[in-house]
């Protein structure tokens, strides 16, 4: 039977035809004969893409605005089954090495010598891509072949690469295929003391951590990874990022089908998956790799960590990507408790969430190694906290030196945006603190000198108790004996500053604006129309997210998500893309307004996205208006939105409150009337944002004080109710009085 033609939403549309999503809204409106749904929904509906293409051609949009697309849309177009991504990858390598004016020439050649010149380039390469027998192209290929040659041409092998194995991954089963973001694969990679030569990822994706390790003079390279398309794209790009490196990757479970197991590597890099309950412990109950005990089945962690152990040169390391709770879970106790009276684990660093996918949690780097037969004895553990460092324009305007309340070093100020709560990870500040403190305590274990609230070396003994927990949070913490009292009270003061400056600011937004009575004895009256006429009429465009599907998306890997609480605490996006289809998730643009889609909570229920919000997925409970800006105005329109009225008004529910985006209403005015109101609306939020910033100063200055206090790093000052003597016989007569 012929394969029914691929659907396209209508952002992939306007990237197609080289034109923006409002334009493509315009033309469904305004123009009848534009193609009907063939499927989706109202809010996310789907278009048949040979229909689109057509009736874009009798416009002069026959082709995409660029190679990446032709090429994107071409594999879109092409019959599923008959040409398998997986045949293309191979010819990604033999294309990059072509200069472009061959690359010309072989879209050139008649449909026989173009497949057959593609049969023998795949071939040639062909051991090198782990998978299933070549099979030969046939003419029915040639549209693709054509367009991967040109994207190879015009934008490189690995964004031909990436929209190769984008599309591969739609068509498969495989969940949960994170890319690890390239600062954390540098950092990993640069964790792993001097130039190891041969180095590991039992599962390695999209070969992220391998391709560092060759940036570092790894000349040998070992991956292995589940999902046969992840395999073969790390293959593939590895070859283009290091073609003087010995690549060899291969498809297979590491724990259950091991391809390396003779291998022993100087290095293991690994991010494995996390939270998988079929790894395996059944059948692997008497693996000889749990040298520090059998993994609890919830513990695929820790199973990881052994294998990765199992794979090294004695007094070599392993770093690897791990979830918090592999720190403290009950469960794992006994493992984590051998490896560390082994001396396995050498260091845990601790990163601020955001870091990699899962964006919402705040990850943790292991730092291991193999130990040597009559080697020396560790007799300590580095934890390290870049939870603050890694962070700027955090919330409150964290001090930039010292320590605070909290005993962790912050960020500077952010007074650019009215919302300064804002964070975004500061990757310089983040890898030096990690490296830093690690390589101080690789040279000298014993000497290392502690800093409160950053780093601190633990004795194993200290750590062999009834939990094991190695959480760095929990042993980097300020200590109220760690800080000599002429600091604590030099970091009282920079508080005591700071919350004035803090407060004169919310001053100057409280009188930035007089406000006036409106005339007459009552209130302003005025027309308004719902936001379902305003987007009928072409003034602004609705979107929102489809409900999540059941199972994780393996295409959407490396993007945040601005949630409802993002809008509720004035944060950037920080939620987990697990669960969002990109056919569904439109992405966030500076002046979208941005509505909670579930009323109550507290906090802001509306906002105007700005850069920090800028190419997030738009999470499930929120709904976006993009709104015309020569019809509307954004801050004009976020205001009237986001009113306790009008959110009353447009709500139902008892229990959860679910906001009906259409039935909003905004006033009818002309856009220089709105703009005043706009800009009277961004006061508003200005003045809001300094107030929740100066209670946070508040509260950690007075967390500050009352922890000196209590610690005796702090005395009251001269009549605060008292003696002003600091003797303690004076106080201690005082109180047997």
């Amino acid at each position: 039977m012929p394969h029914p033609s691929a659907q396209v939403t209508a952002a992939e549309i306007s990237r197609i035809a080289g034109v923006t999503r409002a334009t493509v809204s315009n033309w469904r409106r305004r123009h009848d004969d534009f193609p009907a749904p063939s499927g989706g929904n109202e809010s996310s509906p789907l278009y048949d893409l040979t229909a689109v293409r057509a009736w874009l051609a009798t416009r002069g949009h026959a082709a995409a605005t660029n190679a990446l697309e032709e090429l994107r849309t071409t594999l879109r177009l092409h019959p599923r089954g008959s040409v398998a991504v997986a045949k293309l990858l191979p010819l990604v390598i033999a294309a990059a090495r072509r200069i472009p004016d061959e690359l010309t020439a072989l879209t050139e050649l008649p449909d026989a010598d173009l497949v057959t010149h593609a049969d023998s380039s795949a071939a040639r390469v062909a051991d090198s891509v782990p998978g299933p027998e070549a099979v030969p192209f046939s003419p029915e290929d040639t549209a693709v072949l054509r367009a991967l040659a040109l994207c190879v041409r015009d934008e490189g092998g690995e964004a031909a690469l990436g929209v190769l194995a984008e599309r591969e991954l739609e068509d498969t089963a495989a969940s949960g295929t994170y890319v690890t973001p390239g600062r954390l694969a540098d950092l990993v990679a640069g964790l792993v003391p001097g130039r190891p030569a041969r180095v590991l990822d039992p599962a390695c994706g999209s070969g992220s951590l391998l391709a560092a390790a060759s940036r570092r003079g790894a000349s040998e390279l070992y991956g292995q990874d589940s999902v046969p398309v992840q395999a073969r794209r790390s293959a593939v790009a590895l070859m283009l990022a290091a073609p003087d490196t010995t690549v060899t990757v291969r498809i297979g479970d590491s724990l259950r089908a091991d391809a390396f197991e003779q291998l022993t590597a100087d290095a293991v890099l690994c991010n494995p998956p996390y939270g998988d309950r079929d790894w395996g412990h059944d059948e692997l109950a008497y693996d000889p790799r749990w040298a520090y005990g059998v993994p609890p089945r919830a513990e695929s962690e820790l199973a990881w960590v052994q294998h990765a152990l199992a794979h090294l040169e004695p007094g070599g390391h392993a770093v690897m990507v791990l979830p918090p709770a592999t720190a403290s879970r009950a469960s794992g106790r006994r493992v984590r408790m051998d490896l560390v009276r082994s001396g396995a684990v050498r260091a845990v660093v601790a990163l601020p969430p955001g870091a990699a996918a899962p964006f919402h949690v705040g990850l943790q780097i292991w730092v291991l190694q193999r130990p040597e037969p009559a080697g020396p004895e560790r007799k300590s553990v580095l934890f390290v906290d870049t939870t603050v460092a890694g962070v700027t324009g955090g919330p409150g305007d964290a001090p930039t030196s010292g320590v605070t309340s909290a005993g962790r070093r912050g960020g500077g100020p952010n007074p650019g945006s009215p919302r300064t709560g804002r964070t975004t990870l500061d990757w310089s500040a983040l890898s030096e603190t990690a490296l830093t403190h690690w390589e101080a305590f690789s040279e000298a274990p014993d000497d290392f000198a502690d800093e409160p609230g950053a780093a601190r070396a633990v004795p194993v003994v200290d750590l062999l108790d009834d939990v094991v927990d190695l959480s760095p949070a929990r042993h980097v913490r300020v200590s109220r004996t760690d800080v000599e009292p002429a600091e604590l009270a030099r970091e009282a003061d920079e508080a005591r500053r700071r919350l004035i400056a803090r407060t004169e600011s919310l001053g100057e937004a409280a009188r930035s604006t007089d406000w006036h009575a409106a005339p007459g004895s009552s209130p302003r009256e005025w027309r308004t129309a719902t936001a379902a006429d305003l987007a009928r009429g072409g003034a602004l465009t609705l979107l929102r997210t489809a409900p999540e599907t059941r199972e994780p998306y393996a295409g959407v890997s490396a993007l945040p998500v601005l949630t409802g609480m993002d809008i509720a605490r004035g944060t950037g996006p920080t939620g987990d893309p697990t669960g969002l289809r990109t056919e569904s998730a439109p992405v966030v643009a500076v002046g979208d307004v941005v509505v909670r889609a579930v009323a109550g909570g507290g906090g802001a229920m509306a906002r105007v996205a700005d850069e920090a919000d800028e190419g997030a997925l738009l999470g499930p409970q929120v709904h976006l208006f993009r709104p015309d800006p020569s019809r509307l105005d954004a801050w004009f329109l976020a205001g009237f939105l986001g009113s306790e009225e009008n959110i009353a008004a447009a709500s139902t529910g008892s229990t959860i409150v679910h906001v009906s985006p259409g039935r909003l209403r905004v006033p009818l005015l002309p856009l220089e009337e709105q703009r005043r109101y706009g800009e009277a609306f961004r006061r508003v939020e200005e003045l809001r944002s300094e107030a929740r910033h100066a209670a946070e100063l508040a509260e950690r200055m007075a967390g500050l004080l009352a922890g000196g206090l209590t610690g005796g790093g702090l005395v009251p000052p001269p009549g605060a109710g008292g003696p002003s003597s600091t003797d303690p016989a004076t106080h201690a007569s005082d109180a047997s009085a």
